[in-house]
């Protein structure tokens, strides 16, 4: 299969260019965003466009794909509503949009958050947008949608979070992450489970569009 893979230089995105790159059944991996890559790889091709507001430029280098794994994504910390609907909502729904006219049967996974509302009314700022999101992701005509919703993650194989305070918080909780996954295993992920599940999806679907850590944990293989 080909898949493409949007924000692959964040920590899920790292996680699942790996898994990917390592699977014999993806004969193709297009990895879109605004600058290049560090990663080069025979199966590995970029499509490097700094306004991705705008693809349509690009739209028959987007042909032809069974998958997208949806990793982009900003923390809401600092930011608007209007700042923060614009870099999620509007940002996905374009593209998203686009993918699903371009490829009517392509199966498209999307990483939220655990906490995510779906009912678009709740208190939280990031909850109430990613909800929205979601809901219009899953009225798009793909073949199937399924919205990824981890909790912590931990990251493997040398991935790292672009966010410094992520990355702070991953230095400091390193040493006891292996334990919380032991004892709490439907709490806690690694990118490594979070790529292996999404590309469970595209093979053989899965019995909800919504999925939470434990479902993302099964998927996996446990």
């Amino acid at each position: 299969m080909k898949v493409m893979i949007f924000g692959a230089s964040g920590m899920v995105g790292q996680g699942v260019l790996r898994e990917c790159l390592l699977a014999a059944d993806v004969q193709a991996v297009l990895q879109v965003g605004r600058s290049p890559g560090a990663k080069q790889h025979a199966k590995l091709r970029e499509l490097v466009h700094p306004d991705l507001f705008d693809l349509k430029a690009a739209r028959d280098k987007l042909v032809g794909y069974d998958a997208c794994f949806f990793c982009l994504g900003v923390s809401s910390s600092g930011m608007s509503e209007e700042d923060y609907r614009r870099l999620t909502y509007e940002l996905t729904l374009d593209i998203a949009e686009l993918l699903a006219q371009l490829n009517p049967g392509m199966i498209f996974t999307y990483v939220s958050g655990q906490g995510t509302d779906s009912t678009e009314r709740g208190k939280i700022m990031w909850a109430r947008v990613k909800g929205k999101t979601e809901n219009k992701l899953l009225r798009l005509p793909f073949k199937a949608a399924y919205m990824f919703r981890p909790g912590i993650i931990q990251p493997l194989h040398g991935a790292r979070s672009k966010t410094r305070a992520y990355r702070l918080f991953y230095l400091f909780a390193a040493p006891f992450l292996p334990l919380a996954r032991r004892f709490w295993p439907d709490q806690v992920l690694t990118t490594e489970q979070m790529g292996r599940a999404m590309l469970a999806v595209v093979r053989n679907g899965a019995p909800k569009k919504i999925l939470e850590t434990a479902d993302i944990r099964v998927l996996a293989g446990g």
